[in-house]
């Protein structure tokens, strides 16, 4: 299985242009994914620089043809003309798809910065190996203390699927909404996480559970130890200052970890202002 988790950028390249043909032939080539997390996806926002107020939520689906193609906004807002626009993540998979779910963020209020809602886009993924959940997100950019709140709800949406796991609730077999769907235990979380690999917050999201919640590991150090995260951000966009640095990463629970065999962040990709990073699983 192959994972592509990246953050687009509204489809728009560090030359400016906006295209979502061009996001689904980059990700292709790179590793003709069979799951792709995409961060930054927008529809009907022509206010955004250089798009043209397209629905890249339909756009990138019907570049992948065959594939289920989960959507999850954060900012869903009206237009001038009676529309909406919305803003959020995407997640497009080879494999058959069971339940969504799109669990709101915390946004505490922080007068010293701005900000937008956030979620966590979370699909339920039948694998060659077995279900599994993959939820990709985009946590606050500059507020720390909404990016905090937001790492903590994440451990506890995880940690509350993994006790649903282990709940049979009497049978219900109606078809009907309160019917039971067992929730795999088994957990990807990608994302643009806006934080370095050295933040507090990393090491958080890492942290083991006080139950016998199976805690999440970063896919680049199961394999690299502790190698420095290569540079997903800031690499070729002038835009933010500062040096180049990792805020991209994929995160697997305890269980997936032997299933781990590389993990890789393309470096040359200039299709979007952060970087692809791809995972691969053995069955």
């Amino acid at each position: 299985m192959r994972l592509l988790n990246w953050n687009i950028q509204w489809c728009r390249g560090v030359d400016g242009r906006v295209d979502p043909a061009r996001i689904a032939q980059t990700a292709r080539a790179l590793c003709d994914p069979d799951v792709l997390c995409l961060q930054e996806v927008a529809a009907n926002f022509s206010t955004l620089p250089g798009s043209g107020g397209e629905d890249q939520f339909a756009a990138l689906a019907a570049e992948f043809p065959g594939f289920a193609a989960s959507s999850g906004w954060s900012v869903d807002v009206p237009d001038d003309n009676g529309g909406r626009r919305r803003f959020g993540n995407l997640i497009l998979s080879r494999f058959p798809v069971g339940r969504v779910l799109r669990h709101a963020l915390p946004w505490p209020p922080d007068a010293s910065a701005p900000s937008m809602p956030r979620i966590a886009l979370e699909a339920e993924i039948l694998a060659p190996w077995g279900a599994l959940r993959v939820t990709t997100t985009h946590l606050e950019y500059y507020s720390q203390t909404q990016r905090t709140a937001q790492v903590e709800r994440l451990r506890a949406l995880h940690a509350e699927a993994c006790a649903q796991a282990g709940v049979a609730p009497p049978p219900r077999d109606d078809g009907g909404p309160f019917q039971h769907r067992p929730r795999p235990r088994a957990a990807i979380v990608t994302g643009d996480f806006n934080l370095p690999s050295d933040d507090p917050l990393h090491e958080r999201l890492c942290a083991p559970f006080e139950d016998a919640t199976p805690r999440l590991r970063d896919a680049w150090r199961l394999l690299h130890d502790a190698a420095p995260h290569p540079p997903s951000f800031r690499l070729y966009d002038a835009e933010y200052a500062g040096s180049p640095y990792c805020c991209d990463f994929i995160l697997v629970s305890e269980d997936l970890a032997p299933r781990v065999r590389a993990l890789r962040i393309d470096a040359q990709c200039q299709a979007s202002d952060h970087q692809p990073v791809i995972l691969e699983l053995s069955a």
